[in-house]
């Protein structure tokens, strides 16, 4: 008989497999089917739906999880180390490098309905990481303080996506975008090195 701490070992590398399989097959075609998905995953259809009772449940664990690895990411980029503004870029080129594997994927899951509950979770830690950096900047006098915090952080996410967007239609390249970004980024700051 197995152990209920074996099975939710079980049931957590069949999730894993699962999202992982789903973003491989997802970026490579949108239209890819849960019974592809359990295929390559090594499951079967109804372990996909034991996890995920509907493709939209899927799709919406798919960018919990790409969210993660993109914060993942940041955490990597040392963000509690040197000037704010040196921080805030490495912590955006984290985010673009980590989206950047994923175009296909994160474009469609883009086109879908959004929940505004969940893709303010889904934002949180994201938030947070760039709180710290622009109140960092703003004690140490690198950042301008005229404008709320949290209205800084919220252009900065909303920024973020227009440079993925602008650079997802080809209006503009990747390199860019990114220098767009951070230029629009550093003079809503008031950033010093403008």
């Amino acid at each position: 008989m197995t152990s209920a701490p074996n099975r939710r070992a079980d049931a957590q590398r069949s999730r894993a497999s699962i999202l992982d399989a789903a973003v491989q097959l997802l970026d490579a075609d949108p239209t890819a089917s849960v019974g592809s998905i359990a295929g390559a995953a090594g499951v079967t259809r109804q372990t996909v739906y034991a996890h995920f009772p509907s493709r939209e449940h899927l799709l919406a664990a798919v960018l919990d999880h790409l969210t993660e690895e993109t914060v993942a990411a940041m955490d990597a980029a040392d963000l509690d180390t040197g000037p704010a503004a040196d921080a805030l870029v490495r912590l955006l080129d984290a985010a673009r490098r980590t989206s950047g594997r994923y175009p296909v994927l994160l474009r469609e899951l883009g086109s879908l309905p959004v929940d505004p509950h969940a893709d303010s979770r889904r934002h949180a830690p994201v938030a947070e990481r760039l709180e710290r950096i622009i109140r960092r900047g703003q004690e140490s006098g690198e950042f301008g303080d005229e404008l709320p915090l949290d209205w800084l952080v919220a252009v900065t996410i909303k920024l973020g996506h227009t440079a993925a967007e602008e650079a997802d239609a080809g209006r503009m390249s990747g390199d860019e975008a990114a220098k767009a970004l951070n230029l629009s980024l550093f003079r809503v700051l008031g950033a010093s090195r403008a």
